[in-house]
């Protein structure tokens, strides 16, 4: 791996287009970042990761393999997005029409999102939170809350 902007160490088998990377960050092979995305410090981008324009990433968020951050989507901080999580910002997709602005998804601080789950558009996925492995999340998640299903339903609080 080589340190190309400010510290953080991409390998060269990355496509990064964006020089708005925290110090510390680790970006593995085939991970691609369009101009326009934000990443925080102390993150961990796992191979296989594309990042579009209109993304947020806080910091110390870890990414695992073969993950896509559309537009519109805002990861706060110590965030864990386990791998092949299926993240969606447009709840009409058709071929070639392009909506002028994608839904706002977010996920905040502490939230852990298992390997599989997926989160449709204009969500929020609460502080602390746990979203299973395989999940289907089609309404919003409360702070602390384990929810796992197809559709996704709450089983608990955690405590934290």
């Amino acid at each position: 791996m080589s340190g190309a902007i400010s510290g953080e160490l991409i390998h060269p088998l990355a496509d990064v287009a964006s020089s708005d990377i925290g110090h510390g960050t680790r970006i593995w092979q085939f991970v691609v970042i369009l101009p326009k995305a934000k990443i925080g410090a102390e993150c961990n981008i796992c191979a296989h990761v594309f990042i579009e324009n209109d993304v947020v990433i806080g910091d110390r968020v870890t990414i695992k393999c073969g993950v896509q951050l559309w537009d519109g989507l805002r990861v706060g901080d110590d965030v864990f997005i386990g791998p092949n999580a299926t993240f969606t910002n447009d709840i009409l997709p058709r071929s070639k029409r392009r909506p002028d602005k994608f839904l706002r998804t977010i996920i905040e601080s502490g939230a852990s999102i298992g390997a599989g789950a997926v989160i449709l558009p204009g969500l929020t996925i609460g502080a602390s939170a746990l979203v299973a492995a395989g999940a289907v999340v089609t309404k919003s998640v409360a702070s602390r809350s384990l929810v796992r299903g197809n559709p996704a339903t709450h089983v608990r609080f955690l405590e934290i």
